[in-house]
């Protein structure tokens, strides 16, 4: 049984979001705050886990709640990223920030490894909003996003992404991902030299190196998961911000696996997220000349026709739509931060 279907717990329906970027914030640096909240991420999420010292964690946690009481986030998502739960903060975390901050829209629980760790931290917030139901007013029941960063995690990928209604999204985490595989890599995200094939010899004895993608099981692992239980697949970190070609790469890499957006752990990262994760021009005129084509075809009884010597039929209009919906909510958004 799932928290939520507890008797008296509120009914939960799953939020639709924007999250093409989602930014990560120290909650140590209260200077970036107000950045944040002016950037043109789609999210943000303040860390009180792997960018917050152990002598410190206290600290940031108050800062994360002042900062969510304190800041106009306008209608960004905005989440807090806790502590594991096999820390000795990640209670406090939930509840507290939980209690005292009802701006907050999502919990990021990091190492998910199984269901029942979205089924407790389900079960904390179900308490806390049962404590006082007027506390979240008009924002709903907190949501719940999960890093993926284990094997264990990879591995039960399924479950977890059924594990609950008040869960968003599943995030791949390639740090500790790496670091639970033992790959040796330095650089998180960036694809590996080492992880390629080689051609079989020319005349001249020259072989090339065919690079693969070494994260591309855990990725599709992950957006299949999510797809099966209307989650948002989101990828994690790429490390070299410096490196804004190599970043681009892998989130059109995880895009056309099916992921609808990246973290940016640098705010240098947020226009190319937003930008790979949203439908290009291109996607959209076709889109609109599909739409023609068909509402034309599909009133001469037929259901398939040609466009510039490609088959297009019934499934292409599901498509479309998909297409037409994304780009309503990047409308909405631009509205709401009072673009044009």
């Amino acid at each position: 049984m799932h928290p939520a279907s507890v008797v008296g717990s509120p009914p939960l329906t799953r939020r639709v979001r924007l999250q093409r970027s989602e930014l990560a914030v120290p909650a140590t640096r209260p200077h970036f705050f107000e950045k944040a909240a002016a950037s043109a991420a789609d999210a943000v999420f303040l860390d009180l886990e792997d960018a917050v010292a152990p002598a410190h964690k206290a600290q940031a946690r108050a800062q994360a709640i002042q900062a969510l009481n304190g800041v106009d986030w306008g209608a960004r998502t905005v989440a807090v990223r806790v502590n594991g739960l096999d820390t000795p903060w990640a209670l406090e975390d939930i509840v507290e920030v939980a209690r005292r901050a009802p701006r907050l829209d999502l919990i990021l629980l990091p190492k998910a490894g199984s269901a029942f760790d979205v089924q407790f931290v389900d079960q904390l917030l179900t308490l806390v909003e049962r404590e006082n139901p007027a506390l979240r007013g008009a924002r709903g029941p907190i949501g719940l996003e999960v890093l993926i960063e284990s094997a264990r995690g990879v591995a039960n990928a399924e479950a977890i992404a059924a594990a609950s209604p008040r869960l968003e999204a599943m995030i791949f985490g390639v740090g500790d991902y790496t670091v639970d595989m033992r790959t040796r890599d330095a650089v998180f995200g960036r694809p590996s030299a080492r992880y390629a094939v080689l051609t079989d010899p020319q005349p001249d004895g020259s072989r090339q190196a065919h690079w693969n993608d070494q994260w591309h099981f855990a990725l599709a692992r992950i957006a299949n998961a999510c797809r099966a239980h209307g989650l948002r697949p989101v990828d994690g970190p790429y490390t070299d911000f410096r490196d804004e070609a190599g970043y681009r790469a892998c989130a059109q890499r995880a895009a056309a696996l099916g992921f609808e957006g990246k973290w940016a752990i640098h705010p240098s990262q947020i226009a190319a997220a937003n930008e790979v994760y949203s439908p290009s021009p291109q996607e959209l005129q076709w889109a609109q000349r599909v739409r023609e084509l068909l509402a034309r075809t599909t009133a001469e009884g037929q259901g398939a026709v040609a466009d510039a010597g490609t088959l297009v039929d019934m499934a292409h209009l599901k498509l479309v739509e998909q297409i037409e919906q994304r780009q309503a909510l990047i409308r909405a958004r631009g509205g709401e931060l009072g673009a044009p």
